[in-house]
């Protein structure tokens, strides 16, 4: 099997170390964080930790098309990294990425950054209501995704378990992760208010960042929290009657 890789330069010299923690990526590491998509692993490189993901192979189809016409998602989220930190956004530093495949297929991938401490995700905020300053933090990370907005960077894959906060007293910090789904583009209001329909059910949380949305683009607070709040809800829509249809597809598959 073939092996690509791509290391920062500032780790080259680490390049024997990483072959070896990807090489022997299942028998070495500490588990970290929920496995069932994606394995994620952290390792020791000198006096820092790294985190390593590895991507699981793709279904046939895509194993054809990241072997010939996209880029995988390892190396998308080296990639992705590498710009995000340019424009002065927020996430763990990219280290490197390896992609193994035969001579017609893909097979496996792996993205290497730094492992990054914080206080708490996103998704804290949607179960737990009584966080200090809790909506000084929400209005913050409202003011974070207006200045991706404003950016052009549009991320798909805007949801409560994919920003990382560091609270700093109060100096809140915000950190993307899982990065292998993001356009680089101007966007439209329509599209900048829709990139918050998978963060939260609670209507609530939907009336702050409205409201804090309105304030940072000019927009009539109304027009942000109808459209919002409209979003929102099509999602929740859209996702309960998809997991709706994948029970009954088990249902069928399991009494045929």
């Amino acid at each position: 099997m073939n092996k690509k890789q791509q290391i920062k330069e500032a780790f080259k010299n680490h390049t024997q170390l990483l072959d070896k923690y990807i090489l022997n990526f299942d028998d070495l590491g500490e588990d970290f964080g929920n496995q069932d998509r994606n394995s994620l692993k952290l390792f020791k490189l000198e006096d820092q930790t790294i985190n390593v993901k590895s991507f699981r192979v793709p279904n046939l189809v895509n194993q054809i098309a990241y072997k010939f016409f996209r880029k995988s998602k390892a190396q998308r989220s080296y990639e992705y990294a590498s710009r995000l930190k340019a424009l002065g956004i927020g996430t763990p530093n990219p280290i490197a990425y390896y992609e193994f495949e035969t001579p017609f297929l893909f097979k496996k991938s792996y993205y290497i950054s730094a492992h990054l401490d914080y206080d708490l995700t996103y998704r804290e905020l949607t179960t737990d209501f009584n966080i200090p300053n809790y909506e000084a933090i929400l209005r913050a990370f409202t003011r974070f995704t207006f200045n991706l907005h404003e950016k052009g960077i549009h991320f798909l894959d805007h949801s409560p378990g994919n920003t990382l906060i560091q609270l700093n007293g109060g100096d809140y910090k915000f950190y993307l992760v899982d990065l292998n789904r993001m356009e680089f583009k101007t966007l439209d209001f329509e599209t900048r208010i829709k990139n918050f329909s998978r963060l939260t059910i609670h209507k609530s949380m939907v009336e702050i960042m409205s409201d804090e949305y309105a304030k940072c683009s000019g927009e009539a607070y109304d027009k942000v929290f109808q459209l919002m709040w409209k979003e929102t809800e099509d999602f929740q829509d859209k996702y309960h009657r998809k997991r709706r249809l994948k029970k009954k597809f088990k249902f069928w598959k399991s009494s045929s």
